[in-house]
């Protein structure tokens, strides 16, 4: 029988991840701030935890999903945190986008309390999610990586393994989400050029389902300016893209285009769309092309 597991983050992504979990015959002890959110959990046979501390067991694993750095680090460093109740033996298995640079300094904290931390971010929306259908890039100690796989395995559709260096999964998931945003502003581009010269934008998305799927959902996203229910908030967006580029700088690694994003992305944000899915920057290419904007896009 599957061990129990201790869960913390059930938002968009860790809400679908933790019933997958639960589906795969795992118990487990979940903690959300909104606890509200934890009722479809303890209906399948999860139990609520009072505290985030409270979802560890000594020697155990937690897993965390969690929006950002400063999110993660609250949960890890605290006196009496989930990391210290899991001690000698224990696993964290870390979801979420951050730093490559934080996730290397919550390892030497981990170390101090003989927890091993495990860097596991995944590729994928909601729905990738739901269906169990996440990339997960990992890294960090082989034994732990070991340890984790069956319940990676139990919530995606592969594993990409980055060594032991604990923050390389995470410059490989800024590397793709970097990909991602570059790409929304590529349509976005593309299929503003098309209707400033007669040719709808959604005839041209319709054609890019076929060409590229990978592409397909964005662009037809772009085509109907549909932004909300948001599978990835441009807030969320706009702080990978800061991660990007503080990596880039701590590297010294030019990244021009990078740069370009993070000014669009601000642009979005500061017009109010933070909260629309992160494909809604396409709103800024629409608009300095004198384009009309969608009342509700905006």
């Amino acid at each position: 029988m599957p061990e129990t597991l201790g869960f913390i983050g059930l938002g968009n992504m860790g809400a679908p991840i933790a019933a997958n979990l639960l589906q795969a015959g795992y118990s487990l002890r979940v903690y959300n701030r909104t606890a509200a959110k934890a009722a479809p959990h303890t209906a399948k046979g999860a139990t609520l935890a009072a505290s985030a501390a409270e979802v560890a067991q000594p020697g155990g694993i937690v897993i965390t999903m969690l929006a950002d750095d400063r999110a993660l680090d609250e949960a890890c460093r605290p006196s009496g945190s989930f990391v210290e109740r899991l001690g000698p033996g224990g696993i964290h298995l870390s979801l979420s986008t951050i730093s490559p640079v934080t996730a290397r300094h919550l390892a030497e904290h981990h170390a101090k309390h003989q927890v091993n931390y495990v860097a596991s971010p995944v590729f994928g929306r909601p729905e990738a999610a739901a269906a169990k259908r996440l990339w997960i890039c990992t890294s960090g100690p082989a034994a732990a990586k070991q340890k984790v796989h069956a319940i990676q395995s139990a919530i995606g559709q592969g594993i990409f393994d980055f060594g032991e260096e604990v923050g390389a999964a995470n410059v490989v998931k800024l590397c793709g989400n970097f990909l991602v945003a570059a790409s929304i502003e590529m349509l976005a581009e593309m299929l503003t050029l098309a209707e400033k010269n007669g040719v709808p934008m959604k005839a041209v998305a319709e054609m890019i389902g076929k060409l590229s799927p990978l592409h397909s959902g964005y662009a037809t996203q772009i085509a109907e300016q549909r932004f909300s229910p948001a599978g990835f908030r441009l807030t969320l967006g706009l702080k990978d893209i800061n991660l990007i580029l503080a990596t880039a700088a701590s590297s010294t690694t030019p990244m021009p285009l990078a740069s370009m994003l993070h000014d669009r992305w601000v642009s979005a944000v500061a017009k109010g769309r933070g909260d629309l899915d992160w494909s809604a920057s396409s709103l800024g290419v629409l608009e300095d092309a004198g384009l009309a904007v969608r009342k509700a896009a905006g």
